[in-house]
Parts: structure tokens; C-alpha cells; sequence
């Protein structure tokens, strides 16, 4: 509680006035989370019929199958030892893909994708390598090709969109290439762990069944980009549609059912996972295609409808100090 107060005080002095949230539906709740083996929801997908979610961390492979009433069914599990799982994504043969690229330290030399086949057998790990140093990154999304994009977690609110550089060696390093930035800027949608600074931090993503619509999030905030050609690079630099998931405790799962609607749910034993129907037709297919060289997100000038306005450098350094510490003192992962 603190932290938050604190970090509220220095966007107010930064002059920070909340802004309105777009239009958009509500989500509604369709059921809640008990079992306590899936404490830290962090990833999740859709097939129709089956949820497929993941823990934060964990000190092996596990993806837990839940029925639409949030009831575990099966745990589908490796002994493969991840350093911090942050995210999931299923491709089109329905191959699960776990984001092993956590790295709140900003440490580690490599990061890895972890590949679970439907047909079963042993997980494959592919590690990975950025080009300009360690990211913490909390994001994966794949495009119609099933090529995978990392979207780092970045607490000056400017994020890197990463790939891989060529085909997915096993078990690598593969090369990561970076294809773009993205800018979101905080909100006044109430939730999360670090209040307001945390609706700019991006927690996870996720890929609409025709690859058309590329979906990140914040702990407070869905963002829904037009892919009408399925290229995720370019996605992320038009203008996106902001849906509110207000209330959310540690909001880092979001997901596509294959019928466009989006789910998000977040960390903790009891919370919810909550629906915003046909969220894929809020998104207009011909959104203006980005600026040559432009970033994801249009920059705001000293204020603007979308967020926040800009914080001065003193204000953007304690927030940074701030959120840093509560982020690294509440998630214990491996030093």
C-alpha cells in the first residue's frame, strides 16, 4: 500500500490527470479459480472447449486444463526445469508454446520458448539470445506462420518487440532480432499491484484465432491491434483499442476464444476469469496503417486523450525506483 501511495504521489506532482477510459464492454465474470495448485496465473489459452493455463515461475513444466467453469481436469507436465514462465500461447496444430523469458533481475544470458506437442512427449526448449542485452519480458504472441514475438516489460512504458532472427534451433541459442518498439501510457483504470504505473507495464498477450487481432495487456488494460494481414510487427504500431479490465488484482493472463472473445484473468486462489464478448469486432480491419519508422503507439505531446501526460525525467526515475523495488520484493523467483 505504500508503494502505491507513493507512486500516485509522484504522478500527481508530475501533474498526471487521469484520463477516460474508450468505450468499450465491460467484462463480465464466468467463474473463479480455487485450486490452489494454480495460485499465479500468468498465461493462458483457448481451443473452444479447454482453457490451458500456467503458473508464474514454477520449478518445472505444467500447463493445467480447465474446464469453461474453471475447474482443473488435467495437468499436462514435463520434468523440465524453467527459470520463470511468464506467459502461453497455442499455435494452430495446437502446439503449446510457454514463454520461459521472466527476468525481473535483468540477468540472464539466455531465454528460452518451451514447446509442449498436443500428441504428447517430451518438452522442447529453444533458447533464445537478445541482441542488445537482458529484457524482463512477460508477453509472447504468434503470428498465422506460428512465428513466435517477445514483448518486453518495460518500467519506462516503452517496450521492444523482439523475433527470432531465423528458424528455432534445438536447443539453440537462436538469435532474437528487434522489429519495433511500443508505447502505452498509463491509464486511470483502477487494479494492479503498483497502481496507475502499472497500466503502462505490459504483462501479456495473446493472438486471435485468424491472426488477425493481436491483443497485449497491462495489469489494468487490454490493447487490440488490427493485423488484417497477419503481420504482428506492424500491428503493434497502429493505433490500438483500449478495453478497461478494471479490478484485477495482478492481471497478467489474457487469451482469445476462437469465437473473438477475450478473457483475462489474473494471479491469486479465488480470482476470476472474465470475458468481454466479441472484443475482436470493437477493432476495425482497415485501422490506419502505421508511419514509416514510427513507434507502436502514436508519442502524446504534454497531454493527451490516451493516458497520462508525459512525466518529467525526476518523476519517470522515482517511479521507476519505486515499482522495482515492489516488483522485485513481491515476486520471489531465483537469484
Amino acid at each position: 500500500m505504500r508503494v502505491v501511495l507513493a507512486l500516485t504521489a509522484v504522478l500527481m506532482l508530475a501533474g498526471a490527470v487521469p484520463a477516460a477510459a474508450a468505450p468499450a464492454p465491460a467484462p463480465e465474470t464466468l467463474c473463479q479459480i480455487t485450486d490452489k495448485r494454480l495460485n499465479e496465473l500468468s498465461g493462458l489459452v483457448s481451443d473452444g472447449e479447454h482453457w490451458y493455463a500456467i503458473n508464474d515461475g514454477g520449478t518445472k513444466v505444467q500447463v493445467f486444463v480447465l474446464d469453461r467453469k474453471c475447474q482443473l481436469k488435467d495437468v499436462l507436465s514435463d520434468p523440465t526445469d524453467p527459470y520463470d514462465v511468464e506467459d502461453l500461447a497455442r499455435g494452430k496444430d495446437g502446439t503449446l508454446w510457454l514463454s520461459d523469458t521472466g527476468d525481473n533481475r535483468a540477468k540472464r544470458e539466455t531465454v528460452a520458448l518451451l514447446e509442449l506437442k498436443p500428441s504428447g512427449g517430451a518438452a522442447v526448449v529453444h533458447r533464445l539470445t537478445y541482441p542488445d542485452g537482458p529484457h524482463d519480458t512477460e508477453a509472447l504472441v504468434l503470428d498465422q506462420s506460428g512465428t513466435p514475438f517477445l514483448v518486453t516489460k518495460d518500467l519506462l512504458g516503452t517496450s521492444k518487440v523482439y523475433k527470432p532472427s531465423a528458424p528455432l534451433a534445438t536447443p539453440g541459442p537462436t538469435k532474437l532480432e528487434q522489429v519495433g518498439t511500443l508505447r502505452v501510457r498509463s491509464t486511470d483504470t483502477p487494479g494492479g499491484p503498483v497502481g496507475s504505473f502499472g497500466s503502462a507495464l505490459i504483462t501479456g498477450g495473446a493472438t486471435s484465432a485468424d491472426g488477425k487481432i493481436i491483443a497485449l495487456r497491462t495489469y489494468t488494460d487490454a490493447y487490440l491491434y488490427a493485423a488484417p494481414d497477419g503481420d504482428v510487427a506492424a500491428a503493434l504500431q497502429r493505433e490500438p483499442v483500449r478495453i478497461p479490465l478494471p479490478n484485477e488484482k495482478q492481471g497478467e493472463a489474457i487469451a482469445f476464444e476462437p469465437d473473438g472473445t477475450l478473457l483475462s484473468g489474473s494471479e491469486g486462489v479465488g480470482e476470476p476469469i472474465r470475458a468481454v464478448k466479441n472484443a475482436t469486432a470493437l477493432v476495425t480491419p482497415n485501422a490506419p496503417a502505421p508511419k514509416p519508422g514510427g513507434a507502436a503507439t502514436p508519442q502524446p505531446a504534454a497531454e493527451d486523450a490516451g493516458g497520462f501526460p508525459l512525466i518529467p525525467a525526476a518523476g519517470v526515475a522515482a517511479v521507476v525506483v519505486l515499482a522495482a523495488w515492489f516488483l522485485l520484493a513481491r515476486k520471489r523467483r531465483r537469484s
